[in-house]
């Protein structure tokens, strides 16, 4: 399918061919017909990929902070390396689409295949998009004007939050599509209203949607918007501007009257001045999105709603409010209509938009006979949600691995990907839910296909190894499935969440054995294949006695709302990442763990507990000791280790450098840059799948201690939420 792409770090609008989402849970798959290119949200986004690296600093000085800090942690090149993958992942544009359903997912009603609906749907010839993030078109509303209802949703909340009343006086600052759908919506409420832009274009555009007084932003606005008001001062504004501008709030302030009320719908300069809203007792509101349940991931993606006699109008229903003022005559949307585009042209509307003359380009995914885009441009032996790429060869070496990878989020690309395309490997296919994620890896690293279906790659013959690294929740599963086929497997950490999922893999494991198999198995605990790990290890045997170990991970703060936080979506950060950790130190001990203790924080606010302690002891006597922190200052450097031993002491500081304390002959050792043998960790497992074998010197855990590790994890994450109830 073609989707709309925005490159943010050489500033182009791109249309790529990529697959198709399959339908999931509570979701649409919608075939797309028609989309509007936002030109406030989407013009800033395509100005911004248009700047230089200073100008982009400029906009996001709350970046520039993050990026020092990680410079200071991590190093200048591990920071040059994470910005610059950052801004070459290109961004999906688009939040306003029109379609028809062509697949239903599980659990959702009052949506059948066939229906034609709106959506926040992106530029993209198929969406797949929650429920509560569509809505029906009704039959007298054509799809040229349903396609402006997200838009519609944005002014309509922000109306609601102003709260006007029947003959009152309201000004609308920004006659973009917002604002001048604002206009509408005020009138239709009963109030009168003055519309100001700086663009005489947009005025007349106003004052033909009927607004009772129109003004250049450049003459007296606050003069004219006394006269307007019959010297009373205006009842509200609405601010739907995009500026860095202080003056529209100012001036919004000096012409309300005493406790009238401000909306900021837009984005503009938020440098207030006390005097003008203290005096009048003023009201300030700015205003989100589409309105109640906006970026809240209960509503949006599980479909959870608000009782109507409690949240009257969720986003939704706002959206079925504008199609309703569509359908009766409300909103008249022909003059917002300026440029229409094929999607193939989205290059040349998005020029267009860039000139600041356009107020609603359609882009439509149309195919000249009529039918749908999103079918179109298909290769041979393709289907909608795999797409073939022309790429090398593959290397006919025996015993050659033929790796799949399910999942192609940030860390695989940016990290797994890139690792295991530096082996002997060849990459055959790779699969994400979106589909563009795996269109970028798989162009990026020569990999054969993308997909957004797993099983495709599960049942693939050519593929004899498995690279997992969906989310959380599913790599027990998917571990199994893969054991199943006959495949070697290495997963991103966790390698479950839960004890039956341990069960489920190790008996899928075994199971694979017992019919002759012999799968490799290996979690992604890369920090083990380290330089500096196999150093410590290496000093580690010229000492005797148990080891008393104690390591300290700065984890730093994350969104309670962040997947990773989510009991079933996640498991928390303790299985997600401390278990990275709890590996590291089986390792320097050498010998199993035979006690868990954890304890944490008491009422953190969160699903799962982040700010802990686990106890570990070891059967030969030697103890570990983990604090993982969530609450500290992310400017102190993330992980340290250190071990005593013997009279000994040796340190590790956040993979860049060891010291050492009573080892003769070895004081310290440093790394230009950090490493966390990523890397190494890969090239490991590929000569292990290729050889068959794992060495006994390897850093490579078995079987045993993979089901230690996690099974020492699960218990930690069972007693800290045991503890917090």
């Amino acid at each position: 399918m073609k989707q709309v792409l925005q490159d943010l770090s050489a500033g182009k609008t791109l249309v790529a061919e990529v697959p198709s989402p399959k339908v999931r849970k509570g979701h649409l798959l919608i075939e797309t017909r028609l989309t509007l290119v936002s030109a406030g949200t989407e013009k800033m986004l395509v100005d911004f990929g248009r700047g230089n690296l200073v100008q982009k600093a400029m906009q996001q000085p709350e970046k520039v902070k993050q990026v020092l800090d990680k410079v200071a942690t991590d190093g200048l090149l591990a920071t040059y390396d994470s910005v610059r993958r950052k801004l070459a992942e290109p961004l999906a544009l688009g939040y306003c689409n029109v379609g028809r359903v062509i697949e239903v997912g599980e659990g959702l009603d009052g949506f059948s295949p066939g229906d034609r609906v709106l959506s926040n749907g992106k530029h993209a010839g198929f969406v797949c998009v929650p429920k509560h993030l569509c809505a029906l078109i009704p039959d007298e509303v054509e799809d040229e004007d349903a396609v402006f209802t997200v838009i519609g949703a944005i002014a309509l909340q922000g109306m609601r939050l102003a709260a006007p009343n029947f003959g009152e006086t309201f000004v609308v600052v920004g006659l973009g599509l917002v604002g001048l759908m604002a206009v509408q919506l005020l009138r239709a409420n009963g109030c009168r209203v003055m519309g100001v832009d700086l663009d005489e274009s947009r005025l007349a555009i106003a004052r033909r949607l009927g607004a009772h007084a129109v003004v250049a932003a450049s003459a007296d606005v606050l003069a004219a918007a006394k006269e307007f008001s019959a010297g009373q001062g205006v009842d509200g504004v609405l601010i739907t501007a995009s500026t860095r501008s202080n003056e529209p709030v100012s001036q919004a302030a000096q012409m309300c009257r005493k406790r009238g009320r401000i909306v900021l719908v837009g984005v503009v300069g938020l440098e207030l001045n006390r005097g003008d809203f203290y005096e009048k007792e003023l009201s300030f509101q700015v205003s989100c999105s589409y309105g109640p349940g906006r970026y809240e991931e209960g509503y949006e993606l599980r479909g959870e709603d608000y009782p109507i006699g409690f949240v009257r109008w969720t986003e939704q229903r706002n959206f079925k409010a504008v199609l309703e003022s569509m359908a009766t005559g409300v909103l008249n949307l022909a003059p917002l209509r300026s440029h229409r585009f094929k999607a193939r042209q989205a290059e040349e509307a998005y020029e267009v938009l860039a000139t600041g003359q356009s107020i609603g380009i359609v882009l439509e995914f149309i195919a000249e006979d009529g039918s749908e885009l999103g079918r179109v441009g298909l290769c041979p032996g393709d289907d909608l949600h795999t797409i073939n790429f022309d790429s090398k060869p593959s290397t006919t070496v025996a015993n050659t691995p033929q790796l799949g990878f399910l999942g192609s989020g940030n860390y695989a690309r940016g990290v797994l990907i890139p690792a295991f395309s530096k082996t002997a490997a060849n990459l055959v296919a790779v699969t994400s839910a979106d589909g563009l994620s795996a269109a970028q890896a798989a162009q990026a690293f020569n990999i054969k296909s993308a997909s957004t279906d797993n099983e495709t790659v599960l049942a693939n013959d050519a593929i004899d190894t498995l690279v997992i690294s969906t989310r959380h929740d599913s790599h027990a599963s998917l571990v199994c499935k893969a054991l199943q086929a006959g495949k070697h497997v290495f997963v991103e950490k966790p390698l479950a969440m839960d004890l039956q999922g341990l069960q489920n893999v190790q008996q899928a494991y075994h199971g694979a054995v017992a019919k002759g198999g012999s799968p490799q198995l290996m979690v992604g605990f890369n920090r083990r294949f380290s330089p500096l790990s196999l150093k410590i290890r290496d000093l580690l045997a010229s000492t005797q006695g148990p080891k008393a170990m104690v390591m300290t991970i700065n984890s730093g703060a994350i969104p309670a709302n962040h997947w990773s936080q989510s009991k079933a979506q996640g498991g928390g950060r303790i299985i997600g990442e401390a278990c990275h950790f709890i590996d590291l130190l089986r390792y320097f001990a050498d010998a199993p763990i035979t006690s868990v203790k954890a304890a944490g924080l008491p009422d953190s606010g969160l699903e799962c507990t982040d700010t802990a302690t686990i106890n570990l002891t070891f059967a030969d006597g030697s103890l570990g000791t983990l604090h993982y922190f969530s609450n500290g200052d992310r400017r102190l450097a993330k992980e340290r280790l250190e071990i005593f031993v013997g009279g000994r002491v040796i340190q590790l500081d956040n993979f860049k450098r060891i010291k050492a304390y009573g080892w003769p002959g070895f004081k310290a050792m440093r790394l230009y840059r950090q490493d966390k043998g990523q890397q190494a960790c890969a090239a490991a497992f590929i000569d292990c799948v290729s050889r068959g074998v794992i060495d006994s010197d390897s850093a490579i855990p078995s079987v045993e201690e993979l089901w230690e590790v996690a099974g020492a994890t699960i218990n930690a994450a069972k007693q800290l939420d045991e503890g917090s109830h």
